[in-house]
């Protein structure tokens, strides 16, 4: 985890529960005398998150339909804490504003970037319902102001219809669809489902998210050629555009396409979240005058 994560070391599930008391429910001992939750059961991950985002991120309310993805916080804070150092590296270090791509109803991104660092956001997403809940999260921890909503009304575009040539967004993020169709979703969760020993037939799941969340056409290897092509229509519209990468297979078609598509640089940023590994993509088109333009502005 980054060095800035405030969860690297086991969860304290007492002072958890007495910050968020709706999570002391789903506490017990297991059979190393240890405090933890069922993290196959998604009503107890959905409380640890909300206790996590109430203790650590002064996030009072999170709550949203339970039929929406359900994320790890550790994961999620790891992405912006990168980020973060990116931007610092590029000495972008105020005024922040980040356009999350598929930020669901969950509003995860904004909710802890805001917390965390205090960027602005754009959170797009496709699904009405997921832009409610999201919003809805916004009211009621009174964040109209730091964090707006953006609807993508086409499902074929990643950036084309929510951003222009002339905005100016400091970075994008994403974490994009995985899944090609929803019956590899679907196998996925119940090979997941029987490795924790539970029952198949009910499909509960902690990342239990609609299908636009979990997957994509051509999976996330054509998500992400898809917003590699579209960030080069607008070179000079973010000066970051970002993306978490699963397959580490794809790293290297989306280094050539980069290349072909005139990028200037090109970064690749390992994760590591317990046993799973993972990496962002970073990539610029600006050249060196352009960006010290932007500093400027």
């Amino acid at each position: 985890m980054h060095k800035k994560n405030k969860h690297t070391d086991d969860y304290d599930f007492d002072q958890l529960s007495l910050v968020y008391t709706d999570l002391e429910p789903f506490i017990f001992t297991n059979a190393n005398n240890k405090k933890t939750i069922d993290f196959a059961n998604p009503k107890a991950v959905k409380a640890l998150n909300a206790a996590l985002l109430k203790s650590h991120y002064d996030v009072a309310f999170w709550d949203f339909p339970d039929h929406f993805l359900c994320p790890p916080i550790p994961g999620r804070v790891d992405y912006i804490h990168h980020i973060s150092d990116l931007l610092e590296r590029s000495k972008l270090t105020e005024n922040i504003t980040v356009m999350d791509i598929g930020t669901g109803a969950n509003c995860i991104y904004p909710l802890l970037g805001n917390a965390a660092y205090d960027w602005s956001y754009i959170g797009v997403d496709s699904n009405d319902d997921a832009l409610k809940a999201a919003q809805n999260i916004i009211d009621k921890n009174n964040l109209q102001d730091q964090i707006k909503l953006k609807k993508q009304n086409d499902d074929a575009h990643v950036l084309s219809g929510v951003l222009s040539e002339t905005d100016m967004v400091t970075v994008t993020m994403c974490n994009p669809p995985f899944f090609k169709n929803e019956a590899d979703a679907l196998k996925a969760t119940t090979s997941k489902l029987k490795g924790l020993g539970k029952p198949t037939d009910q499909m509960v799941r902690n990342f239990a998210g609609q299908a636009h969340e979990l997957w994509y056409k051509g999976g996330e290897k054509a998500f992400l050629h898809n917003y590699l092509y579209e960030s080069s229509l607008l070179k000079t519209a973010s000066f970051w555009y970002t993306s978490l990468v699963s397959n580490k297979d794809n790293v290297k078609t989306i280094n050539q396409s980069l290349k072909k598509l005139g990028a200037t640089a090109v970064l690749t940023i390992g994760m590591n979240i317990g046993n799973k590994k993972s990496r962002i993509v970073a990539w610029t088109f600006l050249d060196e005058q352009q960006k010290e333009d932007w500093n400027k502005n």
